[in-house]
């Protein structure tokens, strides 16, 4: 991801609001997401170059993990380096806490390109919520275990005030979201901003200032490189909740979207299985609309 929008714990009704962009250059291949064929459990987007991911979440054990790249000149890069897109199944796949986990991960943090890490593990009875957040480009070196709130992570530390962090935490805080079709695409919209920020109010990163402008806004538009994707999650204090993640081409256009009924059974002995996913797509072109049509096969 570049930007992520997460509310834990702050609506009693839907204690987990997630709403992400993903920008990458369009000719990288990647997987929409989906359960990955060889770990069905997993459910995520996939790049079909490093084969890593930059958000998934497990579909029964309640674990999410979401990623950002941490900004920096390219002088910066070792192509030596490790996939920074493998820690999130890692981190799906892992059985220790997110403390631990990531306590393991700030030891082994110089192997990787700069990186945020975000992960979660959500609780089963009345147990506290555990999330955490790590960067190997931090000046502390070390994660960060966090309080439930509002938390909005781009290319740089958490809740480094970057101008769209500051949009997006204000516009979508304002929302006061209550689950409705209205109020999920209210996140999307807040995500599809394109506002370019004032050339006083950019960051100063290494890149160039025409970089910096193209990057400024949530929702980046170029024929090389912009959003690729948006991605809501969102889980109602039952554990029952949607994945919904819409794909754009390089015109900004949406192309597709998913729908990915979440249940996390462990967490309620009442629940039932699974749903099966909606998808919408365009055989050629844009979305004409964005109601999700049932997948068939």
């Amino acid at each position: 991801m570049c930007i992520a929008y997460i509310a834990v714990g702050v609506n009693a009704d839907w204690p987990l609001i997630i709403a992400a962009n993903r920008d990458e250059y369009h000719a990288r291949p990647s997987q929409a997401a989906q359960p990955w064929r060889d770990e069905p459990d997993i459910l995520a987007g996939r790049d079909l170059q490093a084969g890593g991911t930059w958000l998934g979440l497990t579909q029964s054990r309640g674990r999410l993990a979401l990623l950002t790249n941490y900004r920096e000149a390219p002088s910066n890069k070792n192509s030596k380096q490790r996939s920074r897109g493998e820690l999130i199944p890692q981190f799906l796949r892992d059985e220790r806490s997110p403390a631990d986990y990531l306590e393991q991960l700030a030891q082994e943090g110089a192997d990787y390109a700069g990186f945020n890490l975000f992960v979660l593990e959500w609780p089963d009875k009345q147990q506290p919520l555990r999330m955490g957040y790590y960067s190997n480009r931090h000046p502390s070196d070390s994660p960060h275990m966090l309080e439930p709130g509002v938390h909005v992570l781009s290319n740089a530390w958490l809740n480094t005030p970057w101008p769209k962090s500051l949009f997006l935490k204000e516009t979508l805080q304002a929302q006061h979201f209550d689950g409705s079709p209205p109020a999920v695409e209210g996140l999307f919209q807040g995500l599809r901003n394109q506002e370019v920020a004032a050339d006083a109010d950019l960051p100063q990163t290494g890149l160039s200032l025409e970089h910096e402008r193209l990057l400024s806004s949530p929702f980046i538009v170029s024929p090389n490189y912009g959003t690729r994707c948006t991605t809501v999650i969102t889980i109602n204090q039952r554990g029952h909740g949607m994945l919904r993640e819409r794909s754009f081409n390089p015109q900004a256009e949406p192309t597709r979207q998913h729908d990915w009924p979440l249940l996390w059974p462990s967490f309620h002995p009442d629940s039932q299985p699974h749903p099966s996913h909606n998808s919408n797509r365009a055989p050629e072109g844009p979305l004409s609309h964005l109601t999700s049509s049932k997948e068939t096969s």
